[in-house]
Order: structure tokens, then C-alpha cells, then sequence
């Protein structure tokens, strides 16, 4: 009876012990639901690429306890890399964040389904360039929209049992659905958001955006304490070239000034066209002098060589350009005054400068004087 006794206790002691355990897991399990819903609500209420893509990186390693995160994106022609730098995505902040020139590059083999086993360098190398300690199991999922793969969600282990190929995929292929939700939303209403501040027939920006831009650059002026300077340039006798040359010609001589003023321009400087034959340039933290010393450069660089037209037509094109300055130590930088009346005195002067340019000859660079 005592033996009997002493089996049936052991028994309850490995049963209870078995539920402890059980418990213990479902709690675990519980709280990797809930970070991970957690996660999916942070991830749909991402406004921007920025955003999304540093919660996806910030978050995911953490919450499902992996040592690597990595996002490979099919980008054909650089059109996503392109446009996200152009709204000033800072790719050096996202080093774990790839770019595919097409979905063959991405090595999925015949079918897009997930693969799940041991890290394979010559394989998983680039897909983990700045894996550290090396890795020891990798899962690689499809990123899918409508049967479209749009790149992958590259997850990464030390732990060699992490990964397998008998591993369900459920989890992970649900995780890389919302994954690939969010990035088509936030990628389509960043590239809409793009269009809706672009010249479409210059590739600058438009009016729309340097006024926005110029508003955010006079609050941040005045926070900082630095000098914010003002271009207007206006292609000389536009309408003799639109008249000769048709508006073809006239379009083509528009893009090539685009960008030749914008190669004389820094990153943080913003171009844009004004209409017609307008364009202006807000230049960050320059005062009046290097504003007029780069809008020599500008007005050199229009007239140093013809324009190479369609059917061998070449063409020579001069520019006149107002500057005007809004410097730190000027009252109406301060914070009295509203920043869109700032602005608008800010463009009159550079408009004022630009007149008296034309006036003048055209072909030069005056700079507002005041009264």
C-alpha cells in the first residue's frame, strides 16, 4: 500500500508539474499574441515609410526575441529609393533595409512560399549584411500582394533550432501579410504624396511644396538662429524660345535649366518651378552673400553651353535672378510675426530683385537692397 502510496503522489507531482509547465507556456503564448498584436496596431497606424519601416525594426527583433531583421523590397527602376530620398528618407538610418532590382534576385525558386532552415552564407549572406554574432537559422518569407510578390521579410536566429523546414508557417506568413499591407499603403500614399508636390514636367518640386516647405524652413529659422535666403530665376525672352521652337522645344529648354540650377544646389536646398518659366530656390542657412555667390554660379551655369534640342536644334539660354534674404537678426524673423507674412515679404523682395534684374539687361544677379 505504501508503494502504491509513493506512485500515486509521483504521479500527481509529474502531473502537476506537467500543468505548471503547460500553464507557464500558455502564458508565454498569450504574451506573444499580445505583443504581437500590439505590434500589428503600430504598424497600421504608421503615417509614413520612415515610420513603418523603423518599427518594423525597432519593434519585431524584440518581441519575437529574434537576432535579425531585415526587409528586402522589389524597387525596378530605383522608383521607390528615388522618390522616399526625394521626400528626405534618410536610407543611412535603415542599413537593414534592401532594395531588389527584381523578384530574381530575390531567390525564392519557382514558387513564393516561405523558407525555413540553416543559415546558408552563400545564400542568406546579403540578405543578413550586418548580421553579428552569424546566424545560425533563418526563416525567409514572401512579402505578397494580390499573388504579386513585392519582397521579402527576412528573419534570423543564433539559435539553430529556431528555423526549421518541419516548422509551421502560419504564424510567419500572417505576420509578413500585415507586413506587406502596410508597406503597399505606405508606400502608395508617400508616392501620391510625391506627385501632388512635383513638377510633373521638370521633375522639381512645385509651387505647392516650396510654400509649405518654406513655411516649416522660417519656424525652424527662427528657432536656430540661422539666415534663410530666397531665389527667383526667370529664363530670359522664354516666349521668343516657345515661339520659335514650338512648345516641345520650349519643355525640353525647361528641363535641362532644372538641372543645371539644381546641380550648383546643396541636399538641404529646395528647387522649385514657380509656373511657366519661373523657378525659385530657398537656400538653408546662407546668408545674402553666399546667396548671391551660388545664384552667380546658377546664372553661369544656365549660359555656359547651348541646349542640344530634338533634330540637332541648339539653342542658347540666359537667366535673371533676384535674391533676397531673411537674416536671423531681422524683426520680421521674429516671432511676433506670422511666419506666412514672413514669407510672402520674403518672395516679394526676391521678386522685386528679380525685376530689377530683367530692368537692368537681364543675364544677372540682383540682390534685394531694401528701401
Amino acid at each position: 500500500m505504501s508503494d502504491s502510496n509513493e506512485d500515486l503522489a509521483a504521479e500527481n507531482r509529474a502531473l502537476r508539474a506537467r500543468m505548471a509547465w503547460m500553464l507557464e507556456q500558455a502564458e508565454r503564448n498569450h504574451d506573444i499574441m499580445m505583443r504581437h498584436q500590439a505590434f500589428d496596431l503600430e504598424i497600421v497606424g504608421a503615417t509614413s515609410f520612415p515610420e513603418l519601416i523603423g518599427s518594423i525594426f525597432s519593434t519585431l527583433p524584440v518581441i519575437s526575441e529574434l537576432d535579425s531583421v531585415t526587409l528586402s523590397l522589389v524597387d525596378e527602376g530605383d522608383d521607390i529609393r528615388t522618390v522616399m530620398e526625394r521626400l528626405g528618407v534618410d536610407f543611412a538610418a535603415f542599413p537593414d533595409l534592401l532594395f531588389a532590382a527584381g523578384i530574381g534576385q530575390l531567390d525564392l525558386g519557382s514558387e513564393p512560399k516561405p523558407l525555413l532552415g540553416a543559415y546558408d552564407a552563400r545564400r542568406d549572406a546579403r540578405r543578413f549584411p550586418h548580421a553579428a554574432p552569424p546566424l545560425q537559422s533563418v526563416a525567409i518569407v514572401p512579402l505578397l500582394r494580390n499573388r504579386r510578390v513585392i519582397g521579402t521579410l527576412n528573419l534570423g536566429s543564433r539559435d539553430p533550432t529556431r528555423f526549421t523546414p518541419s516548422l509551421g508557417t502560419d504564424f510567419v506568413e500572417h505576420m509578413a501579410s500585415i507586413i506587406a499591407i502596410c508597406l503597399e499603403n505606405v508606400i502608395s500614399n508617400e508616392m501620391l504624396k510625391y506627385i501632388g508636390l512635383t513638377d510633373s514636367l521638370t521633375g522639381v518640386y512645385n509651387r505647392r511644396y516650396l510654400d509649405r516647405r518654406l513655411l516649416e524652413e522660417i519656424a525652424r529659422a527662427r528657432r536656430q538662429r540661422y539666415d534663410l535666403s530666397f531665389m527667383y530665376i526667370d529664363i530670359d525672352h522664354f516666349k521668343r524660345i516657345n515661339d520659335t521652337l514650338g512648345h516641345q522645344g520650349g519643355d525640353e529648354v525647361l528641363r535641362e535649366v532644372a538641372g543645371r540650377i539644381k546641380r550648383e544646389l546643396r541636399l538641404s536646398d529646395a528647387l522649385a518651378r514657380f509656373g511657366g518659366e519661373e523657378f525659385v530656390v530657398l537656400l538653408i542657412d546662407a546668408d545674402l552673400d553666399s546667396a548671391a555667390f551660388v545664384a552667380e554660379r546658377i546664372r553661369a551655369g544656365i549660359s555656359a553651353a547651348m541646349i542640344d534640342l530634338d533634330g540637332g536644334v541648339k539653342v542658347s539660354v540666359t537667366g535673371s535672378i533676384g535674391v533676397a534674404c531673411l537674416e536671423s537678426t531681422d524683426e520680421t524673423g521674429a516671432t511676433g510675426v506670422a511666419a506666412d507674412v514672413v514669407a510672402r515679404e520674403l518672395i516679394a523682395h526676391a521678386d522685386e530683385a528679380l525685376y530689377q534684374a530683367k530692368a537692368g539687361g537681364r543675364n544677372r544677379v540682383i540682390r534685394y537692397a531694401g528701401h
